[in-house]
């Protein structure tokens, strides 16, 4: 049952947020304020190889997805009657097959997998890279469509040749559940195939992967919800027969507006199971340089910035090879070690290389490693190689924004992987330079796709008008900021050193 309900007003707002590693269901007030007392997590592992796969079968998560709902219907209890609306944010990038009856024929192949790395050249031969990024916002990467959708066509055919039509992940789950779905723009412009100045499928790239009509989803706003159950899920839900199901949005838009990073001068740093620097901006404002990306959050609003395939997961590959309990103790041991204090250099690409230099290939190197080496040194270089790589970004992004150099952003941090780890925080701030400002939402993703639904109700006026909820903010240290730029260059030394993938 919702607790202390006085502290809330209805109508509700489910928020549905599926993750790499895991998926929550949660609930939001009108205001979009969080519901205490009211939500479900569940977790799940990607299937992985040597060759850089790294998916998950559709079903299963989607009975995975239907089972988080299942329990906060449960704790709603008669309430439930009062959601109004479903919210749904999910990983970017990720891609799916289906025939005609849309049934899943292929894995969700999410922005993880690296199989498709090898396509990377064969486009760069053929296509103009820098003008399909003006165009698209996106480099060629095994990340995005172009590089799967090739990599697919040459290695699956008899799979590829039964597909009727590529979906996203948030599209598959609400054809299973509702029959039917939009592809919002936000989602359409992290498959790397959207003309964002268009907001239509870019027409060079549908012609030269031979796709047929019909065979990209229908395209739509954030406020094109659905409404309606699949007979199987009527029955199961009777409550949410007659509420607005909105399109999927992207995760990393979504976690901008809620932690409310929602302004030009307000930046959103996001660690999760990868990472991200974002600043909202209107979608003719800014053209990203060739390490950056431009997605859209909706018809008017844009995010530019750049990701790492890397966050929390690795800091969960050194807390589980050197056989530590969790994070916390994690913390305890690199918090030991003095800044840069190891020896050690890491390139941490152990799911490929995206922003700044896109080599999907690249994997993960440690240099440096002696008898002296202790498991907190190496969780100290870990972290530390994370804000090195971060920097890069931030630097990038603060020179394509239309501002003055020598201002300094409001950084709003969130994520698990940072708002667990207050080391990790005071890194980033004095390797950025900058103040970092910990969001209080902590469940930034799910608060802002329930914040775009309240908008699209017309429950509240304007998503940059919610005031963000912050913790104390961690003060740059000049001095340790200088250890890190040595340390900072001699990442990139190691960098230019392998510039060819082993």
């Amino acid at each position: 049952m919702i607790e202390n309900q006085q502290a809330y007003i209805a109508p509700y707002i489910l928020a549905l947020d599926v993750g790499t590693s895991s998926t929550r269901a949660l609930l939001f007030d009108a205001r979009g304020q969080g519901v205490t007392g009211i939500g479900s997590q569940k977790k799940y592992q990607l299937t992985t190889s040597h060759n850089g796969e790294a998916s998950l079968d559709a079903d299963i998560l989607t009975e995975i997805v239907a089972a988080t709902i299942d329990e906060v219907l449960h704790q709603m209890g008669t309430r439930a009657s009062e959601v109004k609306a479903v919210a749904l944010d999910t990983f970017w990038h990720s891609l799916v097959g289906v025939d005609a009856q849309n049934k899943a024929l292929t894995p969700v192949i999410t922005w993880e997998d690296t199989r498709p790395a090898s396509m990377v050249q064969t486009l760069g031969e053929h296509l103009d890279e820098q003008k399909v990024h003006q165009r698209v916002g996106a480099r060629f990467h095994a990340s995005y469509w172009p590089a799967k959708l090739t990599w697919l066509a040459r290695e699956q055919k008899e799979v590829y040749g039964r597909v009727t039509q590529w979906i996203s992940y948030g599209e598959y789950l609400h054809r299973v559940l509702l029959g039917k779905s939009v592809c919002s723009l936000s989602m359409a412009s992290g498959t790397g195939m959207l003309n964002i100045r268009e907001r239509a499928w870019d027409s060079e790239l549908v012609q030269y992967l031979g796709i047929k009509d019909g065979q990209l989803p229908q395209l739509g706003d954030y406020k094109d919800g659905i409404t309606g159950l699949t007979d199987a899920y009527q029955q199961r839900w009777p409550q949410l027969q007659k509420v607005t199901w909105f399109p999927a949005l992207g995760d990393g838009a979504v976690a901008n507006v809620g932690s409310g990073a929602t302004t030009l001068g307000c930046w959103a740093l996001t660690m999760g199971t990868s990472s991200a620097i974002r600043a909202i901006v209107e979608p003719e404002q800014v053209v990203p340089s060739m390490g950056l990306w431009l997605y859209l959050v909706d018809r008017k609003r844009a995010v530019v910035g750049g990701a790492l395939s890397q966050g929390g997961n690795v800091l969960a590959w050194l807390r589980d090879t050197l056989g530590l309990e969790d994070l916390k103790q994690a913390e305890q041991l690199a918090q030991a070690v003095e800044p840069d204090g190891h020896g050690l250099t890491i390139l941490p690409f152990i799911s490929g290389e995206r922003s700044l230099g896109w080599q999907g290939s690249r994997r993960m190197t440690i240099a440096g490693l002696s008898l002296h080496t202790t498991p907190g040194m190496l969780l100290r270089a870990g972290i530390e190689s994370l804000a090195y790589q971060l920097k890069q970004v931030y630097d990038e992004l603060h020179r394509v924004l239309p501002f003055e150099e020598q201002h300094v952003p409001q950084v709003i941090c969130n994520g698990g992987a940072v708002l667990g780890m207050p080391l990790m925080q005071r890194i980033l701030a004095d390797t950025l330079g900058a103040p970092i400002y910990p969001s209080r939402d902590s469940e930034a993703s799910s608060r802002g796709a329930a914040l775009l639904a309240l908008e699209a109700l017309g429950l509240i006026e304007d998503i940059t008008k919610v005031k963000p909820n912050l913790g104390e903010s961690k003060r740059p240290d000049a001095k340790l900021g200088s250890i890190y730029q040595q340390g900072l260059a001699r990442q990139q030394k190691l960098y230019h050193m392998l510039q060819e993938p082993l």
